[in-house]
């Protein structure tokens, strides 16, 4: 016999085995684009869980997964900062327009799935107040309404007790904005044992100006040197004027 055939034969034998060798990447495969993912489980736990804990049940930031927080916020909120996040604070820029990683249809995602933990029946036939404020608070009238409301967890002087952390640590206020602030005390952090607006004096919710008032108090205890936005700058963001 010819040892040509048969070494054509062998060879033809070991180059098909290695084609279909297990771990051998495919005809077909190639490098797989993080672009491609829009599972908002993946998305979630890859962009989101270190923050705001797994299923949005809060940790570093606020749960996202919060009924009263879903109430006040709707798509167009959550969608926006998402892509654009929070200057001057922890919250990123994901969109890739803003110099993030994500595109368009995976915040999207990002937004059905965060909208999908809402629960139309938390607020029991009751009107929270805006997500946004409507008028430039008063500080000094913020400060009246803190005593009434935040001062028998956080303290008198708002710099803590048993119960609560203090709010007007410096550090504390040049890492949040007032937009994050209003959020708080309107949804509160249940994950923390902190009430919502219903809940801080029995049967006396809190009124869209208290709150508007108490944020605008705080914002003035924040220092000087921080590049956070005032309540000012806040209220004319939300009313869409720009700076």
């Amino acid at each position: 016999m010819k040892l040509e055939p048969i070494l054509a034969i062998l060879g033809l034998l070991l180059s098909m085995g290695c084609s279909t060798s297990r771990g051998r990447p495919g005809v077909d495969s190639g490098p797989f684009s993080p672009d491609h993912i829009t599972e908002f489980a993946t998305l979630y736990q890859q962009n989101c869980a270190g923050c705001h804990g797994a299923d949005g049940k809060g940790g570093a930031a606020m749960a996202l997964a919060n009924p009263v927080f879903l109430a006040i916020s709707d798509d167009d909120v959550v969608r926006r900062t998402i892509q654009n996040g929070v200057p001057s604070t922890a919250m990123p820029a994901f969109s890739q327009s803003s110099g993030g990683m994500l595109t368009e249809k995976q915040i999207d995602a990002l937004v059905r799935g965060i909208r999908s933990w809402a629960n139309p029946d938390a607020l029991t036939h009751m009107t929270p107040p805006a997500y946004a404020p409507k008028v430039i608070g008063n500080a000094q009238t913020g400060a009246k309404a803190f005593q009434t409301y935040c001062a028998c967890c956080h303290g008198i002087d708002a710099r803590g007790s048993s119960k609560a952390s203090s709010i007007v640590d410096g550090s504390f206020l040049s890492l949040v904005s007032d937009r994050y602030l209003r959020t708080v005390v309107i949804a509160g952090r249940p994950e923390l044992g902190a009430p919502d607006w219903r809940n801080d004096v029995e049967g006396r919710p809190m009124s869209d100006q208290e709150v508007t008032d108490v944020v605008a108090w705080l914002s003035s205890q924040r220092p000087i040197v921080s590049r956070q936005p005032s309540a000012i700058t806040f209220a004319k963001q939300a009313e869409g004027v720009s700076q």
